[in-house]
């Protein structure tokens, strides 16, 4: 990095981390589309007939999709200490080499129809998802305090841009209609050639932003993810708030893990059309955090915006589940997604205002760790209730559980403690 000319330095770094984000979120979105064709649709052309040996489908997507998050939720503290220790650039280059070849694995997996290399490389992509929480930390080091928060919201951007194009790019390119070359596993082809393109260019290109690199003596914490969630039960103003967040995110991912699935069994639609769907919601939760949250942040406080959009975001969901039609679903869309995307960033809010200034950074860690904890099991679970009762049950789990928040967030929270203006 070049430190007599630090506006220099951050031109070039900046676009490389968002098309980092951007890359790792299309190889995300990718998955979508395609996860309950393969498993749950014997019509689809790109169905795995020897998924039969495994039971119900259903529990293969959820296994498919809580191994990654598993992963991540072991790995992702970790590579923030190691590339303390080692740098951003070798660290991120491991990160995203890793990706690419979870990637290559997962489309040689479907070519093979060999679901357990399908199961190995989610396991593989998982660990090493490490990308978001290295970019954060470049970020924070080319960048002035005073500066952070506008350029952490292109990571943002970034993130809802891949969230937008991941799911249409999945339809498209796995249709053998269309772009499918290789069926099923073009995309993850694709993923893996774009995440390899990333990681020459993080090589080549990428300067080293961190420069008091810890000492290798110092001790590594290779199980950071559970002290993290052990701290995060510990008796404080914070724990029933972590407790809210957990509900929130375990609810949010029982939904996003099996409306791909729903929509298949109940509307018959391939992977074009959820594809196209999520990314429809996803436009509109980028255009909450972009052009809503601040605006309604500004006019109501935190307490009056969640104690509204925690409940909307269940009754969405609710509503979903009893949709007749995909015309519904669009209808129904909008709304979900604004109160998603007001809940997400006041929570987000929430904790770190409840934290002090100097321990801002743990306070966050410690939330990503339970977050993550949420992400991993609700696949699996859900793979489980739907195996043994029908795709739209995960979805009322789905309400259940943010219920369940907004009366923590409602009853809990604010009759122990001081509400922040």
């Amino acid at each position: 990095m070049n430190h007599k000319n630090p506006a220099n330095a951050s031109r070039k770094i900046v676009p490389l981390v968002f098309i980092t984000i951007l890359v790792d979120m299309l190889g995300i979105g990718v998955l979508i589309p395609i996860i309950p064709q393969l498993f749950t649709n014997p019509a689809s052309p790109h169905y795995i007939a020897s998924s039969a040996q495994y039971g119900s489908g259903y529990f293969l997507v959820g296994l498919l999709m809580a191994l990654y998050s598993a992963g991540m939720f072991l790995a992702a503290p970790l590579f923030g200490e190691l590339s303390d220790r080692y740098g951003r650039k070798k660290m991120l280059s491991y990160a995203l080499g890793g990706g690419a070849l979870s990637y290559a694995l997962f489309a040689l997996g479907i070519a093979l129809q060999n679901i357990p290399l399908m199961l190995f490389s989610r396991i593989a992509g998982g660990l090493s998802a490490g990308n978001i929480g290295i970019a954060q930390a470049i970020i924070a080091d080319i960048t002035p305090p005073a500066q952070r928060a506008a350029r952490f919201g292109l990571i943002g951007a970034a993130f809802g841009l891949g969230f937008i194009l991941g799911p249409a790019l999945g339809g498209i390119l796995s249709n053998p209609q269309g772009l499918g070359i290789f069926g099923a596993a073009t995309p993850f082809y694709f993923s893996a050639l774009l995440a390899s393109i990333n990681v020459l260019w993080v090589i080549f290109v990428l300067p080293e932003t961190n420069h008091n690199l810890k000492k290798a003596s110092e001790k590594l914490s290779l199980l950071r993810s559970f002290s993290n969630i052990s701290r995060a039960l510990r008796p404080s103003t914070r724990r029933a708030l972590f407790g809210v967040n957990f509900l929130f995110q375990a609810g949010f991912t029982f939904y996003t893990s099996f409306l791909g699935v729903l929509l298949v069994q109940r509307f018959g639609v391939g992977e074009v059309d959820i594809g196209t769907y999520f990314s429809y919601v996803g436009i509109f939760i980028v255009v909450t955090q972009g052009l809503i949250t601040r605006p309604v942040t500004a006019r109501f406080s935190e307490k009056q915006i969640l104690r509204l959009s925690l409940p909307a975001v269940a009754l969405a969901i609710v509503a979903i589940a009893f949709a007749p039609t995909m015309e519904t679903l669009y209808f129904i869309a909008p709304f979900f997604a604004v109160a998603t995307g007001l809940s997400m960033a006041n929570l987000t809010s929430a904790v770190s205002r409840r934290a002090g200034e100097g321990v801002q950074g743990e306070v966050l860690g410690i939330n990503s760790s339970v977050n993550a904890l949420a992400q991993a099991f609700p696949p699996l679970l859900a793979g489980v209730v739907a195996s043994f009762t029908a795709p739209v049950v995960p979805l009322f789990v789905a309400a259940t559980f943010i219920l369940l928040a907004a009366y923590g967030y409602r009853y809990v929270i604010h009759e122990h403690e001081t509400v922040l203006r």
